[in-house]
């Protein structure tokens, strides 16, 4: 039985072939066959006495169970140390019952992959009134990675206006919007947001002025619907910012989308392959590497 090897769930074939060459490891990929039934078989490869295995969890369901599966086949063949690795991870944003019978899904998904691993590695959690990922996986090591190291070096490699200014859709995005500024020296400013149903947002800004002859980078974590980053873009551009562009740690939206956020004035949308997207343009396989190091003693 080799020492550590990394495995994947299909659909994170491509990004997991990168890590597992900045790791210097192995790569399997773990196979699904699914029944006439919808039923679900999951084969693994050979187990190692460390093993990582590498799954975006966007669309999750199907991918939560076939990692239940992964788990146990990975156990029984000899795995003593298993680690799950999710640049996207799924059901965070449920983190309280805000109506009368609702799941907390954050904490039955914490509790459903502690059961399975012994660490979780994600990027950017989305974490609401959760004060750390910790608090997320009960008895195991997990950890929130930051993709704004692998942002800000994208970001200077393609060049960058000094004048920009970085720019939040809400205060939830205030502490990696900051991070952002900091790392490549440039002003920030952040939104404030009015929900008012899962795709209506209303949004505006303390001090418009701010952006007027300004380009101005829009940065969120997440982007599904698309709703806050079209009104944000719009509210920019009604301040007079000149250029708007856009990067998005997790792209979740449809590729149809992509139109219409050209249409409200944003020139370009960049993201992060946490999740597998046809805008996915800057890579975190570096900062997963590093997290990762100790896990095959390098």
């Amino acid at each position: 039985m080799s020492n550590a090897v990394l495995q994947c769930l299909p659909a994170s074939a491509r990004e997991a072939r990168r890590l597992a060459g900045r790791l210097a490891l192995p790569l399997h990929e773990i196979a699904l066959h699914r029944f006439p039934d919808g039923e679900l078989r999951v084969t693994v490869a050979s187990a190692a006495a460390n093993t990582i295995v590498y799954a975006s969890l966007n669309q999750p369901n199907d991918k939560l169970l076939a990692l239940q599966f992964a788990s146990e086949a990975l156990r029984r063949g000899g795995t003593k140390r298993l680690v799950l690795v999710a640049p996207y991870l799924c059901y965070m944003r449920q983190d309280a019952a805000f109506h009368a019978g609702e799941a907390i899904s954050q904490k039955v998904i914490g509790h459903l992959l502690a059961g399975c691993f012994d660490r979780v590695v994600t990027v950017d959690a989305h974490l609401h009134r959760t004060k750390n990922i910790g608090e997320v996986f009960p008895g195991i090591e997990a950890d929130d990675l930051s993709a704004m190291p692998a942002i800000a070096a994208a970001l200077r490699a393609a060049g960058f206006d000094p004048a920009t200014i970085v720019v939040g859709p809400d205060e939830e995005s205030r502490p990696w919007v900051g991070d952002l500024a900091t790392r490549l020296g440039l002003d920030h400013a952040v939104a404030r947001k009015t929900r008012r149903g899962d795709r209506s947002v209303a949004v505006d800004f303390p001090n418009p002025a701010l952006f007027a002859s300004r380009p101005a980078l829009l940065v969120d974590d997440i982007v599904s619907s698309g709703g806050t980053l079209i009104t944000c873009a719009q509210a920019l551009q009604a301040a007079g910012a000149t250029t708007i562009d856009a990067v998005v740690t997790h792209a979740l939206f449809a590729s149809e989308l992509v139109p219409r956020f050209f249409d409200a004035g944003i020139r370009s949308i960049k993201s992060t392959d946490s999740v597998p997207h046809p805008t996915n343009a800057i890579m975190l396989d570096q900062v997963l590497a590093d997290a990762l190091r100790k896990e095959i003693g390098a």
